[in-house]
C-alpha cells in the first residue's frame, strides 16, 4: 500500500481520536492506533490554532478579555469534545477516592463523575480562563498558545511509550507503543514548537517538560503506569502549566 495513504489514514485516526473535527474515515487502510501516534502533535497544532485564533478574534471586539478567553475554551472543547477533561476528572476522582490500584481503575472506568472530579475540572477551567484572559492578544503570545497545545499533546506519546499501561483492554493498551520510531517521528513534528518555546521563552518549554514528568512520576506510583484517562489529564495538565509560566512571564504586558 502507499505509504501516503497510509499516513493519511493515521492522520485521520488520530484526529477522531482527540478531537470530534471532521475528517472522513479512513477508507482503504484502518491503521492501529498505536501507529497513528506520530499525529498527535499535528492535532495540537490544530486545536491550539483554533484556541489562540479565536481569543485573538474575539479580543478585537468590544468584549471583555475574561469573554475572550471564555469563548476560546469553549472553541478548544468543541474541538477535542472535552476528552482531556474527561480523563482529568477520572483521574482526580480514582485517584483521590481509591485505596489501591484495582479500586483506582474501577472508579475511573465509572461514567459518573464524583466530588474530586468536579473539583479538579472547576478548579483547572477556572484557571485556565483567568490565566488566558490575563495574556494580550499579540502574535507572539498566540504562537506560543499553539506551542503548548503542540508540546502537550507529544507528552501523551511519551507517556505511551515510557508507562506500562495497566489494563489488557481500553485505548491506554490498544495505543501503547513498543518502538521508537512513533516517538521519533512525533519528537520532529514537534520540533518547531520546541524551538520557538526555547528561544522565544525557554521557561514554558521547562516548565512543560516539569510537569509531564511530575504528572508520570504521580501516575506509576498510583497506578503503576498509564491508561487513556491518565495520557488525556496529562495533556491538560502540561498544556495548563505552560499557560501558568506564559502568565507569569507576559501577564502584566
Amino acid at each position: 500500500m502507499n505509504s501516503a495513504v497510509k499516513r493519511l489514514a493515521e492522520l485521520q485516526v488520530a484526529f477522531m481520536l482527540l478531537t470530534r473535527i471532521p475528517v472522513g474515515n479512513p477508507k482503504t487502510h484502518v491503521p492501529k492506533l498505536a501507529d497513528a501516534l506520530w499525529a498527535f502533535p499535528i492535532v495540537g497544532y490544530v486545536v491550539g490554532g483554533v484556541i489562540a485564533a479565536v481569543y485573538i478574534l474575539i479580543s478585537q471586539m468590544n468584549l471583555s478579555s475574561v469573554a475572550a478567553a471564555i469563548f476560546a475554551i469553549i472553541a478548544g472543547l468543541l474541538c477535542t469534545g472535552a476528552i482531556h477533561e474527561d480523563g482529568l476528572a477520572d483521574c482526580a476522582d480514582g485517584f483521590g477516592g481509591g485505596q489501591n490500584q484495582e479500586k483506582k481503575l474501577a472508579i475511573m472506568r465509572d461514567s459518573a463523575i464524583g466530588t474530586y472530579g468536579t473539583l479538579a475540572l472547576i478548579l483547572v477551567i477556572g484557571l485556565r480562563v483567568f490565566i488566558l484572559s490575563s495574556l494580550p492578544a499579540l502574535f507572539e503570545l498566540v504562537l506560543l498558545i499553539i506551542m503548548c497545545a503542540v508540546i502537550s499533546r507529544f507528552a501523551i506519546v511519551g507517556y505511551l511509550y515510557f508507562l506500562p499501561a495497566v489494563r489488557q483492554e481500553g485505548l491506554g493498551s490498544q495505543a501503547s507503543i513498543n518502538n521508537i520510531h512513533s516517538l521519533f517521528l512525533a519528537a520532529i513534528i514537534s520540533l518547531p514548537a520546541i524551538f520557538v518555546c526555547t528561544f522565544v521563552s525557554y521557561h514554558v518549554i521547562i516548565t512543560i517538560l516539569v510537569a509531564s514528568l511530575l504528572w508520570g512520576i504521580i501516575a506509576k506510583y498510583q497506578l503503576g503506569g498509564q491508561t487513556g484517562d491518565v495520557c488525556g489529564a496529562g495533556q491538560l495538565i502540561c498544556e495548563t502549566a505552560g499557560w501558568v509560566m506564559l502568565s507569569l512571564s507576559y501577564g502584566s504586558l
